[in-house]
């Protein structure tokens, strides 16, 4: 019964296909090169993973869904900004975000601050702004952050305008609220009321846990099954192919957008890679599409928004997101020629 159960767990399966494809290559010396491409991917997100998945596990077990209804699912303009203001703060990569993503979807956030959030975080967060500066000097850096954060600000509001009309789903998770309702006074209530002690400590800690299982079921599958496929592509394409159609034209920033759907892993991964494409090319427009369609045109994303969040929702990433992203790399190239 427990292994039928197993065999109907997408993670398990997940798993279990990447496990074995990495035991035969022990066996079969052409999938060497698949084995340490996964590996190679595996340890540079398995902490944010994992980071996503405590922090995930903390909103939902922590985080009373009236609080986040309250700061994220007002159908006003500054929601956007909250969001795109919280994703800034997240040090998750785009990986990392889905997780902390489903958890705020999931404890009341209307679907365009979801959004918003998720866009937000993987290019714009205080980690990856250092890394952007050691990479592409100050100027050009801020370029990339703040085109993005226009982007995840841009975005969220389009989607309000359709969530407006009805034309995307809406979130069933939020909570209506008294317009007296207060965030801190509900929170010193709850505090005062709280007792530290061992066995509420074990308690807290089941409940995380249980929060944390239950994101890695939603998300983990879709992670594990991009990983494969970039670990394909890292493994057999060569490098040089990219740099030599990626040149400073609307053609190469097509090509950046095509590539950069299939083997966008994770932010800290893919910034090194985005800078050699500028090294090797000088084109920032094709730099920055690399960085933000492969969270914008992402199949993970995608797919975790089409079954978490919606159908509609998840159509109208692309379509919104990706004339935006080429917008902003085709006046990268022109200004930092």
């Amino acid at each position: 019964m427990v292994k039928m159960k197993l065999f109907k767990n997408k993670t398990f399966l997940a798993i279990l296909v990447l496990a074995s494809l990495c035991a035969l290559s022990y066996i079969f010396p052409l999938l060497k090169s698949f084995k340490d491409s996964l590996l190679m991917y595996i340890g540079k997100i398995w902490w944010a993973l994992l980071l996503g998945f405590v922090l995930g596990g903390i909103i939902d077990y922590f985080v009373p869904r009236e609080y986040i209804s309250h700061i994220l699912a007002k159908p006003a303009k500054r929601t956007i900004f909250y969001s795109t203001f919280l994703g800034f703060l997240m040090s998750a990569c785009s990986h990392g975000i889905l997780a902390l993503s489903i958890a705020i979807h999931k404890k009341g956030a209307s679907n365009p601050a979801v959004v918003a959030f998720l866009l937000a975080s993987p290019w714009a967060n205080l980690p990856i702004t250092l890394m952007l500066i050691a990479f592409f000097g100050l100027a050009k850096a801020l370029y990339i952050i703040f085109s993005a954060l226009i982007i995840a600000i841009t975005t969220g509001l389009i989607y309000q305008v359709l969530e407006s009309k009805g034309i995307i789903e809406t979130n069933k998770n939020t909570k209506s609220l008294s317009e007296d309702f207060s965030i801190i006074s509900d929170f010193k209530k709850k505090a005062s009321a709280y007792k530290i002690s061992g066995a509420q400590l074990l308690i807290d800690l089941k409940g995380v846990y249980r929060g944390m299982k239950m994101l890695a079921n939603m998300v983990l599958w879709w992670i594990l099954i991009g990983m494969g496929l970039a670990s394909l592509i890292g493994a057999y394409v060569p490098q040089g192919i990219f740099h030599r159609y990626m040149g400073p034209t609307f053609l190469g920033m097509l090509a950046t957008l095509g590539l950069a759907t299939i083997i966008e892993v994770c932010s800290e991964g893919t910034a090194p890679l985005a800078f050699e494409i500028y090294r090797q090319t000088l084109a920032l427009g094709n730099a920055f599409t690399f960085l933000m369609a492969g969270v914008v045109t992402d199949y993970t994303e995608i797919g975790l928004l089409w079954i978490n969040v919606g159908k509609r929702v998840a159509i109208f990433l692309p379509i919104i997101t990706v004339p935006q992203v080429l917008l902003f790399g085709f006046i990268a190239n022109l200004i930092f020629k």
